[in-house]
């Protein structure tokens, strides 16, 4: 469950719809909030074709990892690659997947940048002609400068919450 949990989490063709910064840093910081959606980008792009060799590569050694189909944090680069182990090579249960990265946001203070932004995974169910919504995110990515390049320390991706009508 949580193998398919995580294809269907990144999935898709990327749509940057907007990028928004506050940081007391200037020109520098704005070079670091497109530098780390570059990183972000480039991980989804290589996860979207059930590669998460991508995201490993980013992350730190100590980092955690939150999601909705673990009762647990997920402590640590060796805990993370068991995880995601299994995905490699794996078939997909939809065709034409494809995801939409909207309201991006970095906030960078000092060597820290936290990228927040929600995404909407897309894709047709095997038999279907349909497009179909797979599921729609909320994530949040803490990268820390560590001996020059950025890694992530901490991920937290939770479900978005449908909007439900007046009780």
């Amino acid at each position: 469950m949580m193998r398919l949990a995580l294809i269907v989490s990144v999935l898709g063709g990327l749509s940057l719809v907007a990028c928004s910064h506050h940081a007391p840093q200037g020109e520098a910081s704005m070079d670091v909030a497109e530098h780390v959606i570059g990183l972000e980008r480039s991980a989804l792009d290589r996860w979207i074709r059930a590669d998460p060799d991508g995201y490993l590569g980013l992350y730190a050694h100590q980092a955690t990892y939150f999601d909705p189909f673990r009762d647990k944090r997920v402590d640590g680069l060796d805990e993370l690659n068991a995880q995601v182990a299994g995905m490699k090579g794996i078939t997909l249960p939809f065709t034409q997947p494809r995801y939409d990265m909207m309201n991006p946001r970095v906030d960078v203070e000092g060597d820290i940048a936290v990228l927040s932004f929600n995404l909407v995974n897309y894709g047709k169910p095997s038999g279907s002609a349909e497009e179909t919504v797979l599921a729609r995110w909320n994530a949040t990515q803490v990268y820390r400068r560590l001996n020059g390049a950025w890694r992530i320390i901490h991920t937290h991706w939770s479900f978005t919450q449908p909007q439900l009508g007046s009780v």
